[in-house]
């Protein structure tokens, strides 16, 4: 697994087209940092492709940001590791506020569960 820094958080290279996106703590996602974010997913990862979120650490997103996450066609699947209740609810809110986009997105509480069913995809 190759790992690469961004300058809001880390991402995992698993496979060619899976990543694992963790987010440091208390960071606030902007509109650079979504650019940032998809340039290396184009760049670094085989279409279509797969993102496993780890959400173990707490960070937000500006409202722009909130409206341009996952806005790449090449995504193919998301699983998202929430570990906490307030996770899960405010990224459930985040799939809402996108739900126009229809995407093809499921919650965890265990990164294992989460990398086994982007792995059956």
């Amino acid at each position: 697994m190759k790992v690469y820094r961004l300058s809001f958080g880390q991402i995992n290279i698993i496979e060619p087209d899976l990543a694992e996106v963790i987010i440091d703590d208390e960071v606030v996602m902007d509109v650079e940092m979504i650019d940032e974010y998809h340039e290396f997913l184009l760049a670094y990862l085989k279409a279509p492709f797969s993102l496993l979120v780890n959400k173990k650490n707490s960070y937000t997103y500006t409202f722009e940001a909130q409206r341009m996450i996952a806005s790449l066609n090449e995504i193919k699947a998301m699983a998202v590791v929430t570990h906490t209740a307030i996770t899960e609810m405010s990224t459930s809110v985040l799939i809402t506020m996108n739900q126009d986009k229809n995407w093809n997105i499921k919650l965890f509480q265990k990164r294992e569960d989460a990398l086994n069913w982007l792995k059956v995809l």
